[in-house]
């Protein structure tokens, strides 16, 4: 009798230490813990993956960047630059503005606010130029855009209508979608060269054209021989005092000691 107990209290112990081992298994193969943990140990792997083509920083340190300080405005487009001791020549990516120096051109609408504005923002300034495919063209001039006070001058000299966007020979380009913008807000806000009809062409500037030159009509408006003060006291209201002898609007009437020099 008290084998026979024996006996069955030893199946109890071991129908219950088989029914935990099992247990431990199905739990060790259903753990969600086990699973979540293989998830994001895949997940981290694909972040840490590289992309193709890695993004430029915006950031000197970047091989993509040199640093330099501009040492003269040759136009809007063109600037030279002191870059590791050397002077070099820098011509803008992507952008093309009116002509201002050109041997076979005359001066063209706007070429001389884009040299200004270039002045104003670029003169004597340190500067960041990033490279975007070749760094030189045919004329041996360094390619690329400069970087101002954290701005981009060439996105900058579209958004103020003083380039429109050209010379595009090797696409894709890292700005180029955020510049043709610009160059758009600038066009239908028709300002600077887009605000004068038909002058902005796929090849560049029309200038013959241009009907209502604003540089034309500076040099035709008020002519010499119309100007005319009837006194000394109209030549000063108007600014122009003294006035002499083969000025416009220079009269015997108003040179009362006859030395050529009136209203002095």
């Amino acid at each position: 009798m008290l084998m026979k107990k024996w006996l069955i209290s030893l199946l109890i112990v071991m129908t219950i230490l088989a029914g935990c081992g099992t247990a431990t298994i199905e739990e060790e193969q259903t753990d969600p813990t086990a699973a979540d943990n293989t998830t994001e140990e895949t997940m981290s792997q694909e972040i840490k993956t590289p992309s193709e083509k890695p993004e430029h920083a915006e950031t000197p340190d970047d091989e993509h960047f040199a640093t330099a300080t501009v040492s003269r405005v040759v136009d809007g487009d063109t600037v030279q630059i002191e870059l590791d001791g050397q002077e070099e020549t820098v011509r803008l990516l992507l952008v093309d503005t009116p002509e201002t120096k050109h041997p076979n051109l005359p001066v063209q609408p706007f070429g001389p606010e884009a040299s200004e504005f270039a002045v104003e923002k670029l003169a004597e300034k340190e500067i960041q130029i990033e490279f975007d495919g070749p760094e030189r063209d045919k004329y041996d001039r360094l390619l690329g855009y400069i970087w101002v006070d954290g701005e981009n001058f060439n996105q900058l000299l579209l958004e103020e209508g003083l380039a429109r966007y050209a010379y595009v020979y090797d696409p894709p380009y890292i700005h180029q979608d955020e510049m043709k913008q610009a160059e758009q807000r600038a066009r239908e806000a028709e300002i600077g060269i887009w605000s004068i009809d038909g002058y902005v062409t796929d090849d560049g500037f029309n200038h013959e054209g241009v009907k209502d030159d604003p540089q034309e009509n500076q040099k035709t408006e008020t002519p010499d021989e119309d100007v005319y003060y009837a006194n000394c006291t109209e030549a000063r209201e108007a600014g122009v005092t003294p006035l002499h002898e083969g000025d416009p609007g220079y009269g015997s009437h108003m040179d009362g000691d006859g030395d050529g020099v009136a209203c002095e």
